[in-house]
């Protein structure tokens, strides 16, 4: 058995969890042109009646998106929802702190709303509430202006707004990053976990069956790291339900092959916040289970936009600005697609996630104003993901070759998870996270009655910068992989180089 061979075993009998869809998650906040020119564009030619870009809603649709947190994000901290809501010649023009723009208020709560019922009928709202620059007071007034049926101001000021239904959200945001700094209204995590707890008090007297989700460190990097969880959740435990993590990934000092080897960081991540998390359970002989909301996960060239943030006209407060475009390129999706493999892993805790962001900021849909909407590289792994990552992770334990890395050390080439769905078909996806050399897989399958490969497709290049542009809105995408085949109980197939595989068995 030659040692340049990735293997594992499958076995129905020893699994990890159902995945939640609320896992294939995505984000849109009032930055740069995420909302305006992204999702909306009043006057642009695919635009309809409420001047929702329906291009952009037929790619989002095909990119199984299943839950959209709204509206920040870092915005949120200074979020006035009663501006985002009546006649929209009547909203105010404000200024945004987050992200050094104007905002308009012209595409607010009603309008977020109607855009996931345009989507589809299962797409569900996350909203976030400022516990910045705002409390207790202002959570439970938007709360009751969503969600109570009627009878009550705010209540009948939504009708009055043309929304007699309530928009029913259930998942909410108990602020953002209130451990960042750069937070507006940062916060200790003393200070947080008490706001915290009082706005999930109150909320739930409204109506006990809300999920909330409270702040999580902004990265596993931050000084605070898993001191703020335990203090946070000292304070919150009986009152949430999840904790949020945030992490962005990119390549340092030009170092591919630690990139490469992200999701290494975001799988200690999540184990470490759940270790956190039940060691406050324990302590506080709690028989609850905190769950991880992992709502806010990407490839970032962060530092790119630390370098731009130097240059900004600090007298200039534009609409709508360029900021955070990134351009993916194979190399990004292959480590994007190795994050979702990450998730899945964890489906026992990790029960929403939320890819940041949807449209034009780093997001796997761009646009052009008054023009085209295309796919990046990073929209395959995602939308194969949600369609054919539903039901039951097996628990995959790999035996693989390995490579050295800056940041990690000795890493798997091969990085892999599988679902079996509800008819018993599996699915598994899996990285090569080798630049060079093919990868060999065998996998072994036991009690499991499956007898073909219905489809091997990969996502990889022979450039690995390659990328979809405005001009170039096709240049990569999956391609079928020959070969595969499944014989006595075992799959083989050949990974190429870099690269993203989704291997389907019937």
């Amino acid at each position: 058995m030659s040692k340049s061979t990735a293997r594992f075993t499958l076995d129905p009998a020893f699994t990890v969890g159902e995945v939640s869809p609320r896992v294939f998650g995505s984000f849109v906040e009032h930055l740069g042109r995420c909302v305006h020119t992204g999702i909306y564009e009043p006057g642009h030619p695919r635009a309809d009646e409420a001047g929702l870009r329906t291009d952009v809603l037929e790619l989002v649709r095909e990119l199984g998106v299943t839950t959209i947190r709204y509206p920040g994000g870092n915005f949120v901290s200074g979020y006035r929802w009663e501006d985002s809501v009546g006649p929209v010649e009547n909203r105010p023009r404000r200024l945004d702190l987050a992200w050094h723009s104007t905002e308009t208020n012209r595409f607010g709560l009603s309008e977020y709303i109607a855009f996931l019922k345009k989507i589809g009928p299962r797409v569900e709202p996350m909203m976030a509430v400022n516990l910045g620059t705002r409390g207790v007071a202002e959570a439970l007034e938007l709360q009751e202006y969503a969600n109570h049926p009627a009878g009550t101001a705010l209540s009948d000021l939504r009708a009055s707004h043309g929304d007699k239904e309530p928009f029913g959200i259930r998942l909410w945001c108990l602020g953002n990053e209130m451990d960042g700094p750069w937070q507006t209204g940062h916060k200790t995590a003393r200070e947080y976990g008490r706001v915290a707890a009082e706005t999930a008090r109150a909320m739930r007297r409204i109506d006990p069956a809300v999920e909330l989700v409270a702040c999580g460190s902004s990265s596993q990097a931050m000084p605070t790291f898993a001191a703020w969880e335990a203090t946070v959740l000292q304070e919150t435990y009986d009152l949430v339900d999840h904790i949020s993590l945030h992490a962005y990934y990119e390549p340092t000092d030009g170092d591919v092959d630690s990139f490469l080897a992200s999701a290494v960081d975001m799988e200690s991540f999540i184990e470490n916040v759940i270790a956190t998390a039940d060691h406050v359970g324990a302590r506080l002989k709690s028989k609850k289970r905190i769950n991880l909301s992992f709502d806010e996960w990407n490839v970032w060239y962060l530092s790119r936009w630390e370098e731009h943030a130097k240059t900004i006209d600090r007298a200039d407060w534009p609409e709508a600005p360029r900021l955070l475009e990134d351009d993916y390129s194979v190399t990004d999706a292959v480590v994007l697609g190795s994050l979702l493999i990450a998730l899945l892993r964890h489906a026992d805790r990790v029960t929403v996630a939320c890819l940041a962001q949807l449209v034009n900021v780093i997001a796997p849909i761009m646009t052009e104003p008054g023009g085209a909407a295309w796919r990046q590289t990073t929209f395959f792994p995602f939308a194969q993901a949600s369609k054919h990552g539903r039901g039951e992770v097996l628990d995959v334990r790999v035996d693989s070759p390995r490579y050295g890395t800056k940041k990690y050390g000795e890493t798997d080439l091969l990085h892999a998870t599988a679902v079996r769905a509800a008819d018993g078909t599996v699915t598994v996806f899996a990285v090569n996270r080798g630049r060079t050399r093919p990868l060999p897989l065998e996998v072994t399958l036991n009690g499991l009655d499956l007898t073909a490969v219905a489809e091997h497709s990969a996502l990889a290049d022979a450039d690995p910068d390659a990328r979809n542009t405005l001009e170039d809105p096709e240049r990569v995408t999956p391609h079928p992989v020959e070969g595969t085949a499944l014989a006595d109980g075992t799959l083989t197939a050949v990974l190429q180089p870099l690269s993203w595989n989704m291997i389907r068995l019937v």
